[in-house]
């Protein structure tokens, strides 16, 4: 006879809503309707993908650096001024300054953790975050370690990895030393996104990539869209579309190892460090079960 069922109220689990069927959506269908009507289903980051899509379908694609980069600052500084400080207790963030980069970040984000806690200190607008961030999560708490960084053979694979802004910025000293001494968690991902952010008001533009295998890769606000299609007689034939989200999601993946190393808490802070992880499709959080 099996064991009840309990659960134990401080533990969760992050389950995501349905899938939508891409593949099914779009086999037998005309190339250009496919490229103009995906970004429309799936209209965050909508030039990353319709730029994806494109060229994965042999379409003919205009320079969309501009556009990805512009995309990618809309997306980092609605989570860093007005979502992620609203979890934190914190007023918004005011988005209006002459010099946004010296507003957020002040004479700039430093190498390594104890300058960065002088910088918490301060008065760069994006300091009381920080501040907040590293004082309420310890060292090895809601971490995702270990996992490996998308590289050209993994980008169409579910398999669990780091798809992620922090991930695109992990050479950084700063992301070097946080990883270090508190791991993969709240503090380096909100840094992640700091660090993007900084290099796209400083001039960073990201660039699609045509891999050699016929994956089209190209950066987005949180992490790499992967696209790779097959066409015949000017319809797809073959479809494969990897988001950052779905790895986020995968079974042993990024969202799973964070909840799983988040002690016990109130669905609060649960949904907190889900927010922190940005899925870009509705998550529902749920008491995690345990034999008793």
């Amino acid at each position: 006879m099996n064991a009840p069922t309990s659960f134990d109220a401080d533990r969760w689990t992050a389950i995501p809503a349905p899938a939508l069927p891409v593949t099914r959506l779009v086999i037998g269908r005309p190339v250009e309707e496919v490229a103009e009507t995906l970004p429309r289903v799936f209209n965050l980051c909508r030039a990353a993908q319709s730029t994806a899509v494109r060229l994965a379908l042999g379409l003919s694609a205009p320079d969309a650096s501009g556009d990805l980069a512009d995309e990618i600052r809309r997306e980092h500084l609605l989570r860093l001024c007005l979502i992620w400080p609203q979890h934190f207790g914190l007023p918004p963030i005011p988005m209006q300054a002459d010099d946004l980069n010296t507003h957020l970040f002040g004479a700039g984000l430093p190498d390594d953790v104890n300058e960065l806690k002088v910088f918490a200190s301060g008065s760069a607008a994006l300091a009381p975050l920080v501040a907040a961030v590293m004082s309420r999560f310890a060292p090895a708490e809601a971490v995702a370690n270990g996992l490996p960084v998308p590289d050209e053979t993994r980008h169409l694979s579910l398999a669990p990895q780091e798809n992620s802004v922090s991930a695109r910025r992990r050479a950084h000293p700063l992301m070097q030393d946080v990883e270090q001494v508190f791991g993969r968690g709240p503090l380096w991902r909100i840094l992640g996104r700091a660090i993007d952010l900084g290099a796209v008001l400083s001039g960073w533009r990201p660039e699609a990539r045509v891999l050699p295998d016929g994956c089209v890769t190209v950066p987005a606000a949180r992490g790499i869209y992967a696209v790779r299609a097959r066409t015949e007689s000017g319809r797809v034939a073959e479809f494969t579309r990897i988001t950052p989200t779905d790895h986020l999601m995968a079974e042993g993946g990024v969202m799973q190892r964070t909840l799983e190393s988040l002690p016990p808490c109130g669905q609060d802070r649960a949904q907190a460090v889900v927010d922190l992880l940005d899925p870009c499709a509705p998550v529902t959080l749920q008491r995690r079960p345990h034999h008793a």
